[in-house]
């Protein structure tokens, strides 16, 4: 058990110190072959922020550990929302400036409800898995078409001043992106082998350790660099970071992992924690969205009500361990 633990701990550990050098690595390289700083912080940044679920969760599957596929993609969600975007906005409240941020609220809202649309008859078919990545296909080439339209956009600004603050030069990016995305594979299966021993030898499924251990894990790199964001004011990188990274586990994450090994979803699964995901979605939809000509923002009260659904809804996952 303590070497399975502590394996734990190290993969986790690993996981968001190599994802932090891949995305430094290719946000770096990208800037360096002229990529536009919108399109860095939309695609490159997005996707590195959520390669750990990505890499995760195909493992996972390949496995045919579906619990941990599909509890890694929307434990994480949940955490992004309720965890991260309620401790970003309880440092310094979140002012939502950008055009691109304030269309995908209602594309997550879009996304979540086509989730509940494709998963009820509890099953993730490949049909199902190829649907969703043909959606995030689609809607990455929208979102990156409009966003390059808008010449001023704030989150373009905010990634711009990141990137040349942390600018280096392009063999030490390249290293770092591939070193990084070597270890981030590493990481991963390190990952994957602990949760699935923790979840033996304490007799849980991997469901729960997929909705707990493991998503706040794989969402520590958006933990981190949403709450650098904050402090700093970087309002829309806070919840670009957050956004993006719903869009690519609810799409491409559970697409990729439901593609590789199609398998059955546990009623659970539709009844409480995508339940919990629309909620938050919609609420993260009503509190920041600009209503009437009116700024939209998430305060310390908001924050605090996210926290608060955070800690219920893990009370609430504990609960289902006690008494099973």
């Amino acid at each position: 058990m303590i070497l399975a633990i502590l394996t734990l701990i190290f993969g986790l550990a690993l996981l968001v110190w190599s994802a932090d050098r891949f995305v430094d690595g290719s946000a770096s390289t990208a800037r360096y072959f002229g990529m536009p700083p919108l399109l860095i912080g939309m695609v490159i940044v997005g996707f590195g922020t959520s390669a750990p679920e990505m890499v995760v969760s195909a493992l996972a599957s390949i496995n045919g550990n579906a619990g941990i596929a599909l509890g890694n993609a929307y434990g994480s969600n949940i955490a992004n929302i309720a965890l991260i975007l309620g401790i970003s906005a309880l440092i310094n409240p979140i002012m939502i400036h950008s055009t691109v941020l304030r269309k995908e609220l209602p594309i997550l809202t879009f996304v979540t409800l086509l989730t509940v649309i494709l998963l009820e008859d509890l099953k993730l078919s490949r049909l199902d898995a190829v649907i969703l990545l043909l959606v995030f296909v689609g809607l990455m080439a929208w979102t990156i078409f409009q966003g390059l339209k808008k010449k001023n956009d704030t989150l373009g600004q905010e990634i711009e001043k990141e990137t040349t603050e942390n600018e280096m030069p392009i063999k030490r990016a390249m290293f770092w992106l591939v070193v990084g995305l070597l270890l981030l594979i590493t990481s991963s299966r390190i990952l994957v082998w602990s949760s699935v021993e923790i979840a033996k030898l304490f007799n849980v499924s991997d469901m729960i350790i997929g909705l707990t251990i493991v998503a706040v894990g794989t969402s520590l790199p958006e933990l981190a660099s949403s709450v650098i964001a904050a402090r700093k004011g970087e309002h829309d990188i806070a919840l670009g970071n957050v956004l993006g990274s719903n869009l690519f586990n609810t799409l491409a994450v559970v697409g990729i992992a439901g593609t590789i090994h199609p398998f059955a979803v546990e009623p659970e699964t539709l009844s409480r924690d995508i339940t919990v995901m629309g909620v938050l979605t919609i609420s993260l939809f009503v509190i920041g969205y600009e209503f009437k000509g009116s700024q939209g923002r998430i305060n310390r009260l908001a924050a605090m009500i996210l926290l608060l659904i955070y800690v219920g809804y893990t009370a609430w996952l504990i609960n289902a361990v006690i008494s099973s």
